[in-house]
């Protein structure tokens, strides 16, 4: 689920209204949607790369909102404000017109793209004006495209160009690299493409798109009539033709391996900018000529008709609703509907690729009646369900472990490599973590391997409340695993971490005890469980033993070692339980 940021301000004044958090956090609730932060960009940038990146950057406030992955549309301030306007019932839907094509401005397709990305659709938007703001929305929008519906430019590949500084007709080619030569974007001095490639092997953030053309006996390349290069897809964009805050008119090509996910991208960005043209809402098409010499006009920008019955939407939704309040719920939602008797007629426009079928139009009624207004009903199927053995014992131990004084925390799966390591003591080479390939933030870059972490993290969050604490978790762990199918597996573990003036080593092990004698594990050598001492950096020297299963290691209990404590910034002492708790089923 991709997920935007909008700053707050801007995002209030294009809605025409202010609300609290409170209130904004249940408009995205009741549209299908989830206000996931409340932020700023210098606290993100902390989050992401360390304290160092925060300086100098603004502190305005910043909504990050969880998007559904198929709603592209809303992938964007634009997007995001003409759907909740329609929502609300302040606008109506914008009808998105196309213009006539101009000759001049046809794309020509060779044969040799045949061998790398065979399809390629273009577009232009004529008299935009932006602010700066809305600049930065129509870049951010691609970068959301390219990670989300395009697979990181694998699928399709966005370029953007300043028409007044090109002339047409343009043409798509595939060329060997030594043949393509240019300026690239911010770059100083011309380039051939293997050039570009050997540059690009250490940038940041264009390095992961290399691979996609790099092994081609032919790089993708787009040019002007005179010859100026646009674009190498999927890597980098031209010098020459680079759109600023004062470009009018912009000539839009996206290349692609997939041709509809391509229509779909186009629809979507001049859909979405469309607003900022002279003529509202009108984009100028253009003629996309094949190597074989028939063409295609772009975008198509096609509405077209759904028609669903108005008894069946009821059925399927669970609800009873008349056909003309069911009209009005799929218009709130973008989707401009009339009723015809008993059924109804769904006119949906080329922002809505996401609908596909009837059940997709009974969602929509469904999120704009509201989930939580369905009535509950008993299934009228007869079914015998029973809960997963680990599940249920899992929740039997919650319960227990509640009783005995402990509060429950939920943590985060995901954690950075010095929590499961470095501030644990040991190193990240000796720790059978599953690694991130490519991590966002430095707080998510492994799956956790152990519960404990995560608790003393929660303890750190809590300093503020009164001692003692006494939290617990039962959740799962990864560890790689050779053996395992996929290469890792799961381990369900309970983990107790008691923390007050004193380590209270003897509340951890009362309830280590308590959970053993639910489990009818009696305190025996070789047939019950014990305990035996043993060394591990995060606890203290002679104060951890290891807790054994009928001669089988299943997890450890011990007071936290001062340098663990420190690492997660904590100053009261502490002492913790882990076991593993599958072995009892």
């Amino acid at each position: 689920m991709p997920t935007i940021s909008v700053k707050r301000d801007a995002l209030f004044a294009a809605l025409g209204k202010s609300y609290t958090d409170e209130e904004f956090q249940h408009l995205c609730f009741e549209f299908g949607l989830e206000l996931d932060e409340v932020t700023t960009e210098k606290q993100m940038l902390i989050k992401e790369q360390g304290d160092q990146a925060g300086a100098g950057v603004s502190e305005e406030i910043l909504y990050r909102i969880d998007i559904p992955a198929n709603r592209y549309d809303l992938l964007c301030l634009e997007g995001l404000v003409n759907g909740i306007l329609v929502f609300q019932g302040k606008k109506d839907p914008p009808l998105y017109k196309t213009n006539k094509y101009e000759d001049c401005y046809s794309l020509h397709l060779t044969p040799a793209t045949a061998e790398i990305r065979p399809y390629a659709v273009a577009a232009i938007l004529k008299g935009v004006t932006f602010t700066k703001e809305s600049y930065d929305s129509f870049i951010d929008l691609q970068d959301k495209l390219h990670q989300n519906i395009c697979r990181k430019r694998t699928l399709v590949a966005i370029g953007t160009h300043d028409l007044d500084t090109i002339q047409g007709p343009f043409v798509y080619d595939a060329l060997p690299p030594h043949e393509i030569k240019f300026k690239a974007l911010n770059q100083t001095k011309e380039m051939t493409a293997s050039e570009l490639m050997e540059l690009y092997s250490t940038h940041a953030q264009l390095k992961q798109y290399l691979n996609i053309i790099k092994n081609s006996p032919v790089y993708p390349v787009i040019k002007d009539k005179n010859g100026v290069v646009l674009s190498m897809p999927p890597i980098i964009n031209g010098d020459h033709s680079k759109i600023t805050l004062n470009t009018k008119n912009i000539f839009i090509e996206c290349t692609a391996t997939d041709l509809t996910k391509a229509i779909v991208v186009l629809d979507t960005i001049v859909c979405m900018f469309s607003e900022y043209c002279s003529n509202k809402y009108e984009v100028q098409q253009c003629k996309v000529f094949a190597p074989d010499g028939t063409y295609e006009l772009y975008p198509q920008l096609q509405y077209r008709e759904e028609i669903i019955n108005v008894e069946k939407a009821n059925k399927y939704i669970g609800i009873s609703e008349s056909g003309s309040q069911l009209a009005s719920l799929l218009s709130r939602m973008c989707l401009s509907t009339s009723q015809e008797e008993d059924e109804l007629r769904v006119r949906v426009p080329p922002t809505r690729h996401d609908v596909i079928h009837a059940c997709d139009l009974y969602e929509d009624i469904a999120i704009a009646y509201g989930y939580n207004r369905i009535e509950r009903r008993t299934p009228r199927t007869v079914t015998v369900a029973a809960q997963a053995p680990l599940s249920k014992l899992s929740e039997a131990l919650r319960r227990e472990c509640a009783h005995a004084g402990y509060t429950e925390a939920l943590t985060f799966t995901l954690c950075s490599r010095d929590d499961i390591a470095t501030k644990l003591g040991v190193k990240i080479e000796d720790v059978p973590a599953v690694h991130i390939s490519n991590p966002k933030t430095l707080e998510f870059q492994v799956v956790r391997t152990v519960l404990l972490p995560g608790i003393l993290k929660t303890l750190a969050a809590n300093k503020k409340m009164p001692l003692p604490l006494k939290l617990f978790e039962i959740s799962d762990v990864v560890l790689k695993d050779e053996n395992a199918e996929t290469g890792a597996r799961n381990s369900r573990r309970l983990c107790g971490v008691y923390c007050g003036r004193a380590a209270g080593f003897q509340f951890v092990h009362g309830l280590l005890d308590r959970v053993m004698a639910l489990l009818r594990a009696r305190w025996h050598r070789d047939a019950g469980y014990c305990l035996r001492q043993c060394d591990d950096p995060a606890y203290f020297p002679g104060r951890c033993a290891e807790v054994l299963l009928r001669n089988q290691v299943i997890g450890k209990i011990g007071v936290i070692h001062p340098n663990v404590l420190n690492a997660f910034e904590l100053t009261n002492p502490c002492s913790a339980v882990e076991i593993n708790i599958e072995p009892f089923l």
